[in-house]
């Protein structure tokens, strides 16, 4: 069974079938092998996506949606080039930190680079940075979106794993702004020979302009974030609100957003959560299998194992994790890992909140990592650069995310510090 489950998949994936497709057709054959009835498939399959919990991914997803035809990309760079894109590795700075709100909002890497590369990119190039640096920069800033609350990954983790949403919210904060840090450190390693074009000051009249037109946009996730904590609405609750302010924002405020962009914006929404939902019930079916025959416990057995030390555990789960996210998106990665894996962290004692946490990281540091690192292509499409050229500027930001990682994953304050805060954990 292991064989048909892992050869079988695998050998799809390197055939360019989609992944949803490919966990579909290999759950379909690991029932007619295991001798279970084929009416299990759609029931799986239902039982799966009939979560409360997982009714905030399509929410998010039109938010995030929303958000990106409201204008908020150009504000949200203008205010922090105000603040700090007059000082040397200023553009670097800005966008690592525009990275982080836009990531905030949009929840989504792939989606954090698409609408801010045509800016950002454009921008490093103009003040003397590399083209490659540039965007691998910016690729690396933008997988921050799954680690940075409100984060669709973790909304996953969640209800893989019976976890708290909110304590996975407040537990990604101090983490993805680590990660954001360390990509910073290594893009100006990167660019420290590079003659750059200094910005002038903005005056404080210019950042008060600025702070006014990008307040609306920087509101959304107090809002979020601040109810959720407040225990004023649950995440699935401010998935649906930052709905109806973005909607509000983009049409009576920032007035971008007009009839004929409704459709579209509903339409994109709509297919993008379709996919999600679609790849989350065929993992789901996937993942049944592996439980109901025993091969999850078969592995889980087989990786402790190998060692009894937690620290050599941790690492084999991270590598294990790091080789996935090189082929697999995150929701793939959890439903069809965590049924191996969390029996292992459990006989560890690792707190659940802080495992969703690097996993998450892990999934993150995937993004960028070749060779189906989806931020890497949208990447390269922004920024007009070529696949090889990327991967080899990329190579900074992988150790700098893995260094984050490791911190992460041995230092568990650094997750846990504000879910204990906030009573969460």
């Amino acid at each position: 069974m292991i064989l048909i489950l892992f050869g079988v998949f695998f050998l799809m994936v390197f055939l360019n079938i989609p992944i949803a497709v490919s966990l579909g057709l290999t759950a379909m054959i690991g029932l007619s092998a295991g001798g279970f009835p084929f009416s299990m498939f759609p029931n799986v399959m239902y039982a799966s996506i009939g979560k409360f919990a997982l009714l905030a991914i399509p929410f998010f997803v039109l938010a995030g949606s929303i958000m990106e035809y409201a204008g908020i990309s150009q504000r949200l760079v203008n205010f922090a080039r105000t603040c700090v894109g007059h000082r040397k590795s200023g553009m670097l700075a800005v966008t690592v930190i525009v990275c982080c709100f836009f990531a905030a909002i949009s929840g989504s890497g792939p989606a954090t680079v698409a609408a801010l590369g045509t800016i950002l990119i454009p921008a490093m190039v103009h003040q003397g940075y590399d083209r490659g640096t540039s965007t691998a920069l910016l690729s690396a800033s933008g997988a921050i979106g799954i680690i940075i609350p409100p984060s669709i990954a973790f909304v996953v983790y969640a209800s893989c794993t019976d976890t708290s949403v909110g304590a996975l919210f407040s537990a990604g904060i101090i983490p993805g702004i680590l990660v954001g840090v360390s990509y910073l450190i290594a893009a100006m390693f990167a660019s420290k020979n590079v003659d750059v074009q200094m910005l002038p000051k903005a005056t404080a009249a210019e950042r008060w302009k600025a702070f006014k037109e990008a307040f609306w946009a920087l509101l959304m996730p107090v809002i979020i974030l601040g109810g959720i904590y407040g225990g004023i609405f649950t995440p699935t609750e401010a998935a649906g609100v930052s709905v109806i302010y973005g909607l509000f924002v983009g049409v009576f405020i920032y007035r971008e957003i007009h009839a004929k962009e409704m459709v579209k914006i509903f339409v994109d929404a709509a297919v993008s959560s379709a996919t999600i939902m679609f790849i989350i019930a065929c993992a789901a079916v996937y993942a049944w299998i592996m439980t109901t025959s025993g091969v999850a416990a078969d592995l889980s057995s087989a990786i402790l194992s190998v060692s009894e030390n937690k620290i050599i555990i941790l690492i084999i789960i991270n590598v294990i994790f790091l080789i996935a996210g090189c082929f697999l998106d995150a929701n793939s990665a959890f439903y069809i890992l965590l049924p191996i894996i969390t029996p292992v962290l459990a006989s560890l004692g690792v707190d659940m909140v802080h495992a969703g946490v690097f996993l998450t990281v892990n999934m993150a540091i995937g993004l960028i990592t070749p060779p189906v690192g989806i931020n890497l292509y949208v990447g390269c499409k922004a920024g007009e650069v070529s696949v090889a050229e990327i991967c080899r500027k990329i190579v900074p930001f992988l150790i700098a995310g893995i260094v984050s990682l490791l911190l992460i994953t041995y230092v568990e304050p650094i997750s846990m510090f504000l879910p204990r805060l906030f009573g969460q954990a």
